[in-house]
């Protein structure tokens, strides 16, 4: 046995050689399980184990358990190496424990005590490793157990500096998962003076622990701002021979130095001491000083370590943003970044230059750098600078650079990488927008968007160039003329499609007086892209088709040509059919009065905030800095509203025609977004007083009954039940009015016919003056669906065509299962489902402040099971549920973390089929 002990546990080398040796996976299991009888044999049956054979055979168990199978024995073994005065059998003990042995184990008891021993020794060594396994583990139990017992280690004279420093990081690790375990009042006093501690080391890890606390509590901490300036003057004024120990590559202490610069980035500037404040500046000089200094060693470590020192202090100057020397001094140090070798160090004085170019102090100074951005954007082989580049060109521009540097930008988009040209899109937009003094100059820009890049163009770009066409009288001749000569270019985007046909719709009068923009060959070229677009692309050329009728009378009869044909009349799209047969009487029956009245131009938009700011800020959260010299903008709608304006409405002023704004009292419109000029609200055109929709589809998300529609004509409320695939949904029609509604006719519209199966039971064609009547739905969930369905109902009103569209609560959580599970199945479960296929996450901010309570009353609506007291942080809500379809049933876990500091949730889904993941995320995001 001594020979044994003197090579190093042979038989554990020899077992691993085995198993490294094995051909294939077979023989592996074999070997493996052969060990596991004979080790699970020496610990029944020999009962003279000494302490190192113990230790031994523990060891070979952690080894197959990090080889991937499991250990179900063995863990009072390990629990027996605890009460070993040997170090070496007491690290395995521990190492054991941390590892294997679950927070809800019958042993969790013992281990406690054994640790509690350890922490009473004297010596430093047990206490240390009683501390990392504390730390390891870092449940609930053992915050309860030693939330009092470390503190005290933690300030205590007599505790040796090892012990504090891992008493702190311990510490730490435990107040992110029990913030109330550290204790107030005089002991808050105590752990800040930890940073005049004489141990680098201590005051390494007691940074880390008061920055998670003042990030808890700034108030009651906020006495470590001067202690902490007091450590980090000290630290850049000394020299090499002062810190030799905590000197890395002639840098002192450059991880305590970055520790401390962030520790002071969660306050303001400490005016109200100007001491305090004269030497934070001193010290901030002071390390640009040493970043101009010759470098004192050619490794790359020594560099490293400087400029990261260097980099923090930066962003301690922009958080700070009172400095304006700081700030301009800080600015021409990244600039000289700009060309420098490392790729790395270019990506970060690119992205600090972005916070740098939102100050009144810097911006100037920012902007000397432009040349050099600019080629950087087109010359850079990284991808990820060039999009910093991107970035920094959009923050740095103003009205004295604007064009120049969209001109940039439209000339790079051309080439540009496909990440990152949808982004660049909507930048040029908002610049463009932004910094418009003639608006000629902004159609171009867009129109110039949609040839270079019209696959990158969204929705809200070309809905905002047609709304400030519309409401700037000056620029609509002009931007008929433009779009009317790039609707000529042999290859022509849909976009540019759309455009044309909303403006030629609404303007194309301005510019038919030139025989080459007359009215018929408007529409020829118009027509001339028909046939080459998507379905609800022509469904807008068609409206516009019915505005020239409007706009030039003597091209009637071509137009009506085109409604007549069967391409249209005949269409397999029932939209296309529709508004072509309805349209062609329109133009029929109609007087040039009331055509005139029908299809009155356009309003001006009310004046809003531009929204594509926003889209922007969605598609890269954190990357677009607010500007604090933004100015207001009009903003666009995501969902536009009929051009066919209202007979009955003769007060046009109030007409709300986009949804922008909406009468107190009502639901806002949903929709998906602006299909047409009719909106997608719509599938034919509402000659009638009943346009806005008040449809809100997303509280149903959370409840089975309610009004799904009303307008002042009719309400529809739903009742549903679920069970499994198979749901059952009741609609209510009720007459609001005095007069029957006539030939009440409901259609469903989807697209997922193999999986979603609703069936629609025949209904009654007549609803009574204040009667109601119901219908029956039935749906069977066959697989996994991401859409709803739309239904229409069409009826008469005093003889005149009513139409309504709406989306039917049919949402895929409608079929879940809630499914009850313990903290040791939901977190196994969870584990198992860690694959990147297999989850979806998003985080987002709240919509107002975090209600708790609220929150959990929509959760537990959702349709899945709410598991209390399994996550450790009693603010997360777990939940569990099984998604029933016909060809499979798919097991569904969520977790929904709210931060309440930040006002932001983190929303995490895993399920065994990616498509569920994705969708129930889609759901529940932006929910609460």
């Amino acid at each position: 046995m001594p020979a044994v002990r003197g090579d190093g546990m042979r038989g554990l080398a020899v077992f691993i050689s085995d198993i490294r040796n094995c051909k294939s996976k077979e023989a592996e299991i074999k070997r493996i399980n052969k060990e596991l009888a004979n080790i699970r044999s020496k610990f029944k049956g020999d009962k003279t184990l000494d302490g190192y054979q113990k230790k031994k055979y523990v060891c070979k168990l952690l080894f197959i358990f990090l080889l991937g199978h499991d250990i179900d024995f063995g863990h009072m073994e390990a629990v027996n190496l605890l009460s070993s005065n040997k170090y070496s059998e007491k690290q395995i003990g521990y190492l054991f424990i941390s590892v294997l042995v679950n927070t809800n184990s019958d042993l969790i008891k013992l281990i406690i005590q054994s640790i509690k021993n350890d922490l009473q020794s004297r010596n430093p060594i047990h206490v240390n490793l009683a501390l990392q396994c504390i730390a390891n583990i870092g449940s609930k139990d053992m915050a309860e157990a030693f939330g009092t017992e470390i503190p005290k280690l933690l300030v205590s004279g007599d505790t040796m500096d090892v012990v504090k420093q891992s008493a702190a990081l311990c510490l730490l690790r435990l107040f992110r998962k029990s913030p109330e375990i550290i204790p107030g009042g005089e002991w808050t006093s105590r752990i800040i003076h930890l940073l005049n501690d004489p141990h680098m080391g201590v005051v390494t890890a007691a940074t880390s622990l008061i920055d998670a606390l003042v990030k808890k509590n700034p108030d009651e901490y906020k006495g470590c701002v001067t202690l902490a300036v007091a450590r980090l003057s000290r630290i850049v004024t000394a020299s090499y021979t002062d810190l030799q120990d905590y000197t890395y590559y002639f840098v002192p202490a450059p991880w305590l130095s970055v520790k401390l610069l962030r520790l002071l980035q969660n306050y303001t500037p400490p005016s109200e001491e100007p001491g305090v404040r004269g030497r934070l500046s001193e010290c901030l000089e002071t390390i640009f000083n040493k970043a101009q200094e010759p470098p004192k060693s050619k490794k790359v470590q020594h560099s490293n370590a400087k400029n990261a020192v260097l980099f923090e202090a930066i962003s301690l100057i922009i958080h700070n943003d009172s400095e304006p020397n700081l700030l301009v001094r800080a600015c021409n140090q990244l600039g000289q970044f700009l060309s420098n070798r490392e790729t790395n160090l270019r990506y970060l004085a690119l992205e600090s230059m972005c916070h740098l170019a939102t100050s009144e102090f810097s911006h100037e100074a920012v902007k000397k750098h432009q040349e050099v951005v600019i080629l950087s954007m087109k010359m850079e082989k990284d991808v990820s600078v060039r999009q910093q580049a991107v970035d920094l060109l959009y923050a740095m521009c103003d009205k004295t650079n604007a064009e120049e540097i969209v001109q940039e930008m439209l000339a790079y988009l051309e080439t540009a990488d496909y990440s990152i040209r949808e982004e660049m899109v909507l930048k040029v937009a908002i610049l463009a927008e932004k910094y418009a003094t003639d608006f000629t100059w902004y159609v171009d820009v867009i129109l110039n968007l949609i040839r270079i890049a019209g696959d990158y163009v969204s929705e809200e770009v070309w809905y905002r160039v047609i709304q400030i066409v519309i409401n700037r009288e000056e620029v609509q001749g002009y931007a008929a003329k433009t779009v009317f000569e790039a609707l000529q270019a042999p290859t022509c985007h849909e976009n540019m499609v759309k455009v044309g046909g909303y403006i030629l719709g609404e303007f194309g009068n301005l510019i038919a007086g030139d025989t080459r923009s007359s009215p018929l060959v408007q529409f020829e070229l118009l027509h001339s892209k028909y046939h080459l677009c998507s379905a609800a692309t022509r469904a807008l050329l068609l409206s516009t088709y019915i505005k020239l009728v409007n706009l030039f009378p003597e091209i009637k009869n071509r137009v009506q040509e085109v409604f007549r044909a069967d391409s249209n009349l005949r269409s397999a799209d029932v939209e296309l059919q529709q508004r072509a047969s309805e349209y062609l009487q329109l133009s029929i029956v109609a007087s040039s009065d009331v055509l005139a009245t029908v299809l009155e131009e356009m309003p001006a938009f009310p004046e809003r905030e531009s929204s594509i700011l926003a889209v922007l800020k969605k598609k890269k959260p954190g990357r677009i800095p607010d500007d604090v010299r933004e100015s207001k903008s009009p903003q666009p709608n995501i969902t536009p509203a009929p051009v066919i304006n209202n007979i009955a409405n003769t007060n046009s002023s109030s007409a709300d025609l986009l949804g922008l704004s909406t009468p107190p009292g009502t639901n806002a419109p949903t929709g998906n977004g602006l299909l047409d000029v009719l909106g997608d609200l719509y599938t034919t055109p509402k000659i009638s007083p009943t346009t806005v929709q008040q449809n809100n589809i997303k509280k149903f998300l959370f409840k089975n009954n309610g009004v799904l529609f009303e307008n002042d004509l009719i309400q529809i409320g739903v009742k549903s039940e679920y069970r499994q695939n198979l749901g059952r949904i009741g609609l209510f029609y009720g007459n609001k009015t005095q007069s029957p509604i006539q030939n009440v006719r409901p259609e469903l519209h989807w697209n997922d016919l193999h999986k979603l199966n609703v069936q629609m039971k025949p209904m009654e064609p007549v609803l009574e003056a204040g009667a109601q009547i119901q219908q029956m739905l039935t749906a069977e969930c066959i697989e996994d669906f991401l859409d709803s369905p739309s239904m229409s109902v069409s009826f008469l009103y005093n003889n005149v065509p009513q139409k309504i569209s709406m989306k039917l609560p049919l949402t895929l959580n409608k079929f879940f299962e809630p499914t009850e599970m313990n903290g040791e199945s939901f977190f196994a479960r969870w584990k198992n489902l860690g694959g990147e296929q297999q989850r979806a996450q998003k985080i987002f901010k709240a919509q107002g402040s975090i209600d708790l309570t609220a929150t959990r009353t929509k959760l537990a609506g959702f349709g899945m099971q709410l598991l209390d007291g399994i996550d450790p942080n009693p603010d997360n809500f777990v939940c569990a549920g099984i998604v029933h379809t016909r060809v499979q049933q798919v097991g569904c876990l969520m977790r929904l973390e709210p931060n309440k500091q930040a006002q932001m949730f983190r929303l995490t889904v895993r399920s065994s089929k990616e498509t569920v993941s994705q969708e129930i995320c889609n759901l529940l995001a932006d929910q609460f």
